[in-house]
């Protein structure tokens, strides 16, 4: 059985590549550091049939180690140690070069295996991952790693290799191919960014299309039908992924049910449903949020509803879910609040805690302040008490700022009559 188009004709330099200009462009960073000489341990993190693995093939062309390829889906602890047992011998002596593909799906204990040979330089990590890899890698091992994003490729970008998948085929076969206007361009639309899948598509266009005078037939129509589940996530400009999740969220933030209804559709039938939850349930806190804070455990049930049925009867519950945020009253001060304590944090704008405040409730004999002096509030009328929470150099700081929907407002005219000042 022959192997994939994608694999038949993978490019073989860099310049052949489609896609990731921002990575490797002329005197752009992964590049630089591939044409230096010096390979560091890399992970590359992005969407299926965006390159990672191509290039890492790439790589492995220009290096004296030896090249072990890993899968992580079906990677054994016993194939790590097998790899290992190859190092300071005949088999390995510069070395060893591991392309581990899916290092997501390494559990802890197999990528701590691996730590002390990168430690070493034994072992050159290349890893890939479509799973964001500050949530699924080891720190330590992501420490010592550098992280580059690969993005979904446009369809501008993929025309050329499309193009070339076309005539690599009539080579291949000897048939010379008449393909009709707007194939092309509807096949780099309909792959959703994702260049395997437009190779795929190309060849069964070829596959498909009737011989007529020797020649074959490749129609909008044929090519329509193959890619039909396809054209779902991606209108007739290309828009990419990441442009439907924006305006999904959007949609739900500027309050219009209906668009974000057609977003939502149209993740769905494309079988992105962990996306759909995702911004679904940040969109109920980031931009619902205080104006009407019990939805966040109902947009969260609902969510947990979808992801035990599946699809498609998922679509009900997140259906509704999508409704009740774009409809809801709107309020980001939770959201402006959290970031500008952020801000602040990573400028290094803290300071020591107040001595009140503190987990301590005795004093060295060297403290000249005895005693922690914390005023326990339900001690006091209406459960407050006026005391200093934040640290002295920000004492007088502001993160949070009421809203001015009805939750937020009765919680301020509370807290100013309890209190007894402007907030």
């Amino acid at each position: 059985m022959s192997s994939p188009l994608a694999d038949r004709m993978r490019p073989k330099t860099i310049d052949e590549m489609v896609g990731q200009r921002h990575l490797l462009g002329e005197n752009m960073p992964l590049r630089n550091i591939i044409e230096s000489g010096f390979l560091p341990n890399l992970i590359f993190y992005g969407p299926s049939g965006t390159g990672k693995t191509t290039l890492a093939r790439i790589i492995a062309g220009t290096t004296d180690r030896k090249l072990h390829h890993i899968n992580g889906t079906t990677a054994s602890t016993a194939d790590i140690k097998a790899m290992v047992s190859e190092l300071d011998t005949f088999a390995a002596p510069n070395g060893i070069l591991l392309y581990l593909d899916e290092i997501q799906y390494f559990n802890k204990k197999q990528q701590q295996i691996l730590l002390d040979y990168i430690e070493s330089g034994k072992i050159t990590l290349i890893a890939s991952t479509t799973e964001n890899p500050y949530f699924y890698i080891y720190s330590a091992v992501l420490s010592r790693c550098t992280v580059f994003e690969f993005k979904s490729v446009t369809a501008d970008e993929i025309a050329p290799a499309v193009k070339r998948a076309f005539a690599f085929l009539e080579n291949e076969t000897g048939a010379k191919a008449e393909i009709e206007d707007s194939v092309i361009e509807h096949i780099c639309v309909s792959c959703g960014g994702d260049v395997r899948k437009a190779l795929n598509f190309a060849e069964l266009c070829a596959l498909s299309a009737p011989l007529k005078d020797g020649k074959r037939i490749i129609t909008l129509e044929n090519a329509s039908k193959l890619t039909m589940k396809n054209t779902f996530r991606y209108d007739k400009a290309g828009d990419e992924h990441y442009d439907i999740l924006s305006a999904y969220q959007k949609s739900m933030r500027g309050s219009d049910p209906d668009a974000a209804l057609h977003y939502l559709a149209r993740l769905l039938e494309a079988g992105d449903l962990p996306s759909a939850v995702r911004r679904l349930l940040v969109c109920a806190a980031e931009d619902v949020g205080l104006a009407y804070p019990q939805i966040l455990p109902i947009v969260k049930a609902a969510c947990d509803i979808a992801l035990q049925v599946g699809l498609p009867e998922a679509a009900i519950p997140l259906g509704d879910a999508v409704v009740l945020v774009a409809t809801s009253p709107k309020s980001n001060t939770g959201h402006d609040g959290i970031y500008a304590a952020l801000d602040d944090v990573r400028k290094g704008k803290y300071g020591r805690i107040p001595r009140q405040l503190q987990n301590k409730h005795f004093d060295g004999e060297d403290n000249p302040e005895k005693g922690q002096n914390y005023l326990y509030p339900h001690d006091f009328p209406n459960r407050w008490v006026k005391q200093q929470y934040l640290p002295d150099a920000i004492k007088d700081r502001k993160y949070y700022r009421f809203g001015e929907n009805k939750t937020e407002q009765a919680a301020k005219e509370y807290w100013k009559r309890i209190k007894g000042e402007e907030l």
